[in-house]
């Protein structure tokens, strides 16, 4: 148990253990350099989307690629706020983290996971303008614009966070400081409050459904248009080209939402299946993302050769 101190009324909890992942004691190691090659190829794979994005001149002018960009940077943080913490629960036999530092993780989290949220949202807004409004695009959606709604989603996903954080850790935490989970997310800690948390776990499932459930019916949304609009393209490789660029966006929202969907809209679960699943869409996701654009994205594909191509040439004048 944690290190606790007194107050006037209670024994407060001032760290918490993460009991981490249930595993046999014989594949530790085999687990540790799973999520090790994880965490490097996760950071490799998007920074090299990140660099991609900014070195090419065909893609950083553009708010698609622009904002797969700031998609890698979250996948990158998303994923360091969460895995390395997994690795060294391998390798130490101290799983404990301060009372703050799980406040901070709690709050990251959800921090970056709805920014990707919104984010989700304006690449889905951008795809449908340039397809169905592809006239009225460089207007409707230039650098400027997108850097303002990119910004907007950076600050609604802060307060976003930071609702979460106050309403999980307003409450007081005087008994047991075991967190049943992997790293600090709300459901794990609001079991170890020392009061009812009925109404948080009320507020918390609006709060993420609300903003979830908008951004996902605003996504189909858009997405009902593009179809209709791909589906008057006379040419079939004019279809062909218009599913191309939607299609991976189309990928990442379902491995995001669905995972989602599961572990937080299903108040009180206890099912096996969370920690499994959680792990998916902390983990695993991120490290998807990049191999998503990079397989399905002919443009992607395009600049990578592009920047292979420039380097070959710019070895061969040396």
């Amino acid at each position: 148990m944690g290190k606790n101190k007194n107050t006037s009324l209670n024994v407060m909890v001032i760290d918490f253990i993460l009991l981490g992942l249930s595993h046999p004691p014989n594949l530790k190691t085999l687990l540790f350099l799973v999520f090790f090659i994880i965490y490097i190829l996760t950071e490799l794979g998007n920074l090299l989307i990140l660099l991609t994005v900014w070195v090419d001149p065909k893609l950083h002018a553009r708010p698609m690629y622009i904002l797969l960009g700031v998609l890698s940077f979250l996948d990158m943080w998303l994923s360091s706020i969460i895995v390395p913490r997994i690795i060294i629960n391998f390798t130490s036999s101290s799983k404990a983290i301060s009372f703050a530092g799980c406040v901070a993780q709690l709050y990251a989290f959800h921090f970056l996971g709805s920014t990707q949220c919104f984010l989700y949202t304006l690449m889905a807004y951008d795809r449908y303008l340039a397809i169905c409004q592809p006239l009225r695009y460089p207007v409707l959606m230039n650098g400027r614009l997108c850097t303002i709604l990119v910004a907007g989603a950076w600050v609604a996903g802060s307060i976003h966070g930071s609702i979460q954080a106050s309403l999980t850790f307003h409450l007081p935490y005087c008994g047991p400081n075991q967190v049943d989970y992997f790293f600090c997310d709300i459901p794990a800690v609001l079991r170890l409050a020392c009061a009812d948390t009925m109404v948080n776990e009320l507020v918390t499932f609006v709060d993420i459904g609300v903003v979830a459930a908008s951004c996902f019916m605003l996504i189909l949304l858009s997405y009902a248009n593009i179809v209709h609009a791909i589906l008057k393209i006379r040419t079939a490789d004019g279809r062909r080209r218009a599913f191309s660029t939607c299609g991976a966006h189309l990928t990442v929202v379902t491995v995001y939402y669905v995972p989602c969907i599961f572990i937080y809209l299903r108040a009180g679960s206890k099912s096996p299946l969370d920690g499994a699943v959680a792990v998916f869409y902390t983990v695993v996701t991120p490290l998807l993302n990049p191999l998503i654009y990079t397989l399905r994205n002919q443009e992607v594909k395009s600049a990578l050769k592009r920047i292979k191509a420039g380097r070959g040439a710019t070895n061969e004048n040396k």
